[in-house]
C-alpha cells in the first residue's frame, strides 16, 4: 500500500515538475513578449512626439514666411506704381523738353544747357527703369522661392502627418496587445500557483 501511494506521489510530483516548468516558460515567454511590445510602442511615442514638435515647428516657420512675403508683396505693390509713375513723369519732361528745343531756333544758344537737362533727366529714366526692372525680377524670385518654400514644406506636413497617424495607431495596437499579454500572463500565474498548491 505504501509503495502505491510512494507510486501515486512520485507520478503526481513530476506530472507536477512538469507542469510547473512549462507554466514558467510560458511565463517567461508572455514576459518577454510584453515587454517587446511596450518597449516598441514607446518608442513610437516617442517618434510622434518628435514628429508633432517638427511639425509645429514648420507651422511656425510657414507663418512667419507667410508674414514675411505679404510684407514684401505689400511693399512691391505700393512701390512699383509709384516707380512707374515717377519713369512716366520723366518721359513726358523729355519729350516736352526735346519738343520745346528743336522747333524754338532762339533756344539755340542755350542748346547746351538743355542738352544737359535732357541727359540727365534720361540718366533719371535709366536709372529708374533699371530699378524697376530689379525690383520685378526680386519680386518674382521671392515669389518663387515663397512657393517652392511652401510646396516642400506642404509635402512634409503631409507625411509627417500621415507617419504620426500610422505610429499612433501601432503604438495604441500595441498597448492592447501588451495588456491582452499580460492578462494571459496573469492567467497562467494562478495556473502555476494551483499547481504549486497541488
Amino acid at each position: 500500500e505504501e509503495a502505491q501511494k510512494k507510486a501515486y506521489c512520485d507520478r503526481e510530483m513530476g506530472e507536477t515538475g512538469s507542469k510547473k516548468e512549462d507554466k514558467e516558460d510560458e511565463i517567461e515567454k508572455l514576459t518577454t513578449k510584453i515587454d517587446q511590445a511596450s518597449a516598441l510602442s514607446t518608442k513610437l511615442q516617442e517618434e510622434v512626439a518628435v514628429l508633432q514638435k517638427e511639425l509645429s515647428e514648420i507651422a511656425k516657420a510657414q507663418a512667419q514666411m507667410d508674414k514675411i512675403r505679404a510684407e514684401e508683396k505689400a511693399k512691391y505693390e505700393k512701390s512699383r506704381p509709384e516707380l512707374e509713375q515717377g519713369i512716366k513723369g520723366i518721359q513726358m519732361a523729355l519729350k516736352v523738353l526735346r519738343d520745346y528745343y528743336s522747333k524754338d531756333a532762339k533756344h539755340e544758344s542755350s542748346d547746351g544747357a538743355g542738352s544737359n537737362i535732357i541727359g540727365m533727366l534720361e540718366v533719371a529714366e535709366s536709372d529708374f527703369s533699371k530699378g524697376l526692372s530689379d525690383m520685378i525680377s526680386e519680386e518674382e524670385a521671392a515669389q518663387t522661392s515663397y512657393e517652392e518654400t511652401t510646396q516642400e514644406n506642404e509635402l512634409a506636413t503631409a507625411t509627417k502627418d500621415a507617419d504620426v497617424t500610422h505610429k499612433t495607431k501601432e503604438s495604441k495596437s500595441l498597448s492592447k496587445n501588451a495588456a491582452e499579454l499580460s492578462s494571459d500572463r496573469d492567467g497562467v500565474n494562478t495556473e502555476l500557483a494551483a499547481v504549486m498548491e497541488y
